[in-house]
């Protein structure tokens, strides 16, 4: 998120792509390999406009390393102590380029919270895992397509999972909210078995982890599909939506204002529903986000 707060950037390298509809009907055949189905989606929110780039592709086009990860033309890579991410790939449903660098910083050079770098189990099974390796960082974004550049605040983490989501999963909503002395991040995650888990650390800026207090479900207000979203923040507190960055039939990110400990922050929120994510109309209209390279 740039410090002015106009612009933002969301990279997420998939190995085997959760949402993908084609591994979905892969699985359901018996002959799922997750490296088929591999992308780096890229999502822009400018000041001017939006753009939005995930490609499919197979497993001749991926190449991994200890300190790098290739997916097609975009490149993950640790040097120096940063994360530098080159990316070049075609926006969808419009095509257009959506190309350029983004140089992740850390702000300790380890994670500092217990389990951090091995993960979290968020289900009773471990068969899904949640590591927030940097959980306060500085990034710098150059791009060449559209031309722009900014700084601010960033964050790097990683999931990993044994099985699809909808098996374990109902929904779950995680946030980030940027306040004046840290960051605090949220996973509040309901699960097949009708149990709740949230997750609530917040750290300081050189990495050191703390719980937070007691923590509340709060509304955040419906997407215009109609998918609820609420945002675990202080309680009898009100969060203000900002503005919604993904609007779709079942995941929503959004921009909000909420008070954590009684210190107001600014929200980076996510709201994801597994059930309509599985029924067929949503599995139907997915290829529309999404392009296939072979």
């Amino acid at each position: 998120m740039s410090d002015d707060g106009r612009s933002a950037i969301t990279i997420i390298a998939m190995l085997g792509s959760v949402f993908s509809p084609y591994y979905a009907r892969a699985r359901a055949r018996g002959a799922a390999d997750p490296l088929m189905h591999c992308a780096m989606n890229v999502a822009l929110y400018g000041p001017r406009a939006d753009r939005w780039a995930l490609t499919e592709r197979p497993r001749g086009a991926v190449f991994r390393s200890p300190r790098s990860l290739a997916i097609g033309p975009s490149l993950m890579e640790w040097s120096g102590g940063e994360l530098r991410v080159a990316f070049d790939e075609i926006t969808a449903p419009v095509p257009s380029r959506l190309a350029g660098t983004v140089r992740l910083r850390p702000s300790a050079p380890e994670p500092a919270a217990p389990g951090a770098r091995a993960g979290v189990a968020l289900d009773r099974r471990g068969r899904h895992r949640w590591a927030p390796l940097a959980p306060i960082a500085r990034a710098e974004v150059e791009l060449t397509h559209p031309s722009l550049r900014f700084s601010g605040s960033a964050y790097l983490d990683t999931n990993a999972g044994d099985e699809p989501l909808d098996r374990a999963f109902e929904s779950w909503t995680w946030s980030r909210a940027v306040g004046a002395d840290g960051i605090a991040l949220t996973y509040d995650v309901r699960r097949r078995d009708g149990t709740r888990m949230l997750l609530a650390p917040a750290f300081d800026a050189r990495g050191g982890a703390r719980e937070l207090p007691p923590l509340a479900s709060r509304p955040l207000g419906d997407t215009r599909w109609g998918m609820a979203r609420s945002i675990a923040a202080d309680p009898g507190s009100a969060p203000r939506l900002l503005r919604t960055f993904e609007d779709t039939p079942f995941y929503a990110r959004s921009l909000a204002a909420a008070t954590f400990g009684g210190k107001p922050a600014t929200v980076v929120h996510e709201a994801l529903s597994l059930d309509r994510f599985a029924s067929p109309w949503v599995q139907f209209l997915l290829p529309f986000r999404m392009r296939r390279a072979t």
